[in-house]
């Protein structure tokens, strides 16, 4: 098996990998045909319900974070995944009822999309903790980028699909196969073997995100890597807004509004696999990707046909999920595991809480600038997370000139995590409890 399949050698990875692929697929196109009704259904093409709409789906993971990194950290990450799915499967199961029923109004959808952030606010840090509970420390990295690949290659698929079957059936029923596409997810838990899992790391003494958030406020480098982060979050990757818009604004339907989407996953697919061949994730290709995007953006901008706007998002989803995987991998890899989930659990809150931020402000521009204006705003906010990235790489120190060379540049690395070895006894919780065999010595 190659080393960018490396993480394949886990069954539960397997089992996991092909439950989410299956499970995102449908998550696309339940995303794509949400966004479909609000736009054009229960409004008449307004951008700001649009980016309301994101704010309160995306508000939860901000408001709940000293929540739900505690959970994530504390309780069983199988069993929050088996409620949480099944919670979102029921939801996915209301929203077709009320559509195929003609009871849905903008209030409702507005409800429904606030009970999907709060129920995802529980499942994001629970499942990007789980993916390091299926491999050993050295596959981490590479198990992040392809759950970032799985994601991808969902979003190639789910959107292009999701738009057809809106005009072929109707956004109803594009609910009703998402919420059938959750049991892949649910089989795929009950059949991973627990036995099999990694220990968890647990510290009694540690309790609450207080202590997350002074990790990562004791470190320069995670600083960075979340403020960049939100800067392109916030304002940069509010894709459905753009992308629909631009949509109409080329004649388009809701078909050539799911191809837009699948076209920016073409480059997401790609920026994935390229993680996963790397060996750890590091903050200069998190720096290189943010300026990557803020200029592809400017340039999908100016284009001037849809097809031309549709090249230049292949180069837009590219260096978005460069970024995002990077980011991810490297706060997994180089967390102390006792906080990971409360770490985790503030990276998402910044990942998806960024949203209520961004989203409406797109939304609003949108309206009344045009989705050209909207877009430029987004990729000056990636231009200004490169500068940030850039700035903190200057002077911390770490960039300096190599010894042989007269003009060539090198950047220090993030010192490894020490890990300390256990007595060679059988792992359970309580010995974790006990023992804390890893913990970060030093990290930045």
């Amino acid at each position: 098996m190659t080393a960018m399949f490396r993480s394949f050698s886990s069954f539960n990875y397997r089992i996991w990998f092909l439950g989410a692929l299956v499970s995102n697929v449908g998550g696309w196109m339940q995303a794509t045909a949400q966004d479909w009704v609000v736009l054009t259904e229960l409004t008449d093409n307004d951008a700001t319900a649009m980016g309301f709409t994101m704010a309160l789906q995306f508000g939860p993971p901000l408001v709940l974070v000293s929540l739900t990194g505690w959970v994530a950290d504390r309780f069983d990450r199988r069993k929050i995944l088996l409620l949480t799915q099944t919670v979102l499967m029921g939801l996915a199961i209301g929203v077709a009822a009320l559509l195929l029923t003609g009871i849905m109004t903008l209030p409702l959808m507005f409800c429904f999309a606030l009970a999907f952030g709060i129920t995802n606010a529980f499942d994001a840090p629970a499942r990007q903790a789980f993916v390091s509970d299926m491999v050993t420390v050295g596959d981490a990295s590479n198990a992040v980028a392809l759950n970032s690949a799985s994601f991808n290659m969902a979003r190639l698929i789910g959107p292009a699909v999701g738009g057809l079957l809106i005009v072929a059936v109707g956004t109803g029923w594009v609910f009703v196969i998402n919420a059938a596409t959750f049991l892949a997810m649910l089989v795929a838990l009950v059949l991973i073997r627990s036995r099999e899992l990694l220990p968890r790391i647990k510290n009694t003494g540690r309790t609450g995100l207080a202590e997350g958030f002074r990790y990562v406020w004791g470190r320069s480098d995670l600083k960075v890597t979340f403020v960049m982060v939100f800067l392109i979050g916030a304002f940069g990757m509010n894709f459905p807004i753009y992308a629909s818009t631009m949509a109409l604004e080329f004649g388009r339907e809701a078909d050539g509004y799911g191809v837009l989407s699948s076209v920016l996953a073409i480059g997401s697919l790609v920026g994935a696999l390229l993680a996963a061949r790397r060996d750890r994730a590091r903050i200069r290709v998190l720096v290189i990707a943010a300026g990557g995007f803020g200029v592809a953006s400017v340039i999908s901008s100016w284009m001037p046909t849809y097809w031309s706007y549709a090249a230049v998002l292949i180069f837009v989803g590219f260096s978005t999920v460069s970024m995002l995987t990077t980011a991810n991998g490297y706060v997994q890899t180089t967390t102390d595991p006792a906080l990971r989930g409360r770490v985790l659990a503030l990276y998402m809150a910044v990942v998806m809480g960024s949203t209520p931020i961004g989203a409406p402000i797109a939304g609003w521009i949108t309206d009344a600038a045009g989705p050209r204006a909207s877009i430029l705003f987004g990729g000056i906010a990636g231009l200004v997370a490169m500068a940030v990235g850039v700035t903190w790489m200057l002077a911390s120190g770490r960039l300096h000139r190599q010894k042989n060379t007269r003009f060539r540049l090198t950047l220090d690395e993030t010192r490894p995590i020490s890990v300390m070895r256990a007595d060679p006894v059988e792992f359970s919780d309580e010995v974790a409890a006990a023992t804390t065999p890893i913990r970060t010595v030093r990290a930045d």
